[in-house]
């Protein structure tokens, strides 16, 4: 909370890089989310009580948007968990789409080589958006300075509170 006089910045939110990792994980997690939802509504009948999970996991990535748009640094390290833990169950799905495409398998909404593709897909875009969470991990977003009114100058200075105790040396 800011008292009068002094101002709270949080100055690697200022940076490019910074924003530009906010906005990449947030169209990585749109991305994976539709990627989901088309191979949940077009393999609906052959999922075999994944359904749940699978929107689960839609809601957790539309709910991580919307955390990410304002800031929240803590969820990044659960979106890349996610996101690890997705892409092993694709790695696993996908061939198994593939493999239900001969003659006697049931025919889902959409073709199972078309599932299959989607579901193969969406391992990079799982590994993509793990690297980029951990990525916006290390920038620090959560990183506060306050500034106060000078008397002397109009610009703000940094605020001289305790120094910060040193490290100990290795033993």
């Amino acid at each position: 909370m800011a008292t009068d006089g002094v101002t709270i910045t949080h100055p690697n939110r200022d940076k490019a890089s910074s924003k530009s990792t906010r906005v990449v994980i947030s169209i990585l997690l749109v991305i994976s989310a539709v990627l989901i939802a088309v191979v949940l509504f077009g393999g609906w009948d052959l999922l075999e009580g994944m359904q749940s999970i699978t929107i689960a996991y839609i809601l957790l990535y539309l709910g991580a948007v919307i955390l990410m748009i304002r800031w929240n640094r803590g969820v990044l390290p659960v979106i890349a968990a996610l996101a690890i833990i997705f892409a092993i169950f694709c790695g696993v799905a996908a061939p198994e789409w593939f493999s239900r495409d001969k003659t006697g398998f049931d025919e889902a909404a959409l073709s199972n080589l078309t599932l299959g593709m989607i579901t193969a897909i969406i391992i990079p875009v799982q590994i993509l958006l793990a690297t980029f969470a951990m990525v916006g991990f290390r920038q620090a977003w959560n990183v506060e300075v306050e500034r106060r009114a000078s008397v002397e100058d109009d610009g703000p200075e940094p605020h001289s509170g305790p120094p910060t105790p040193a490290a100990p040396l290795p033993a």
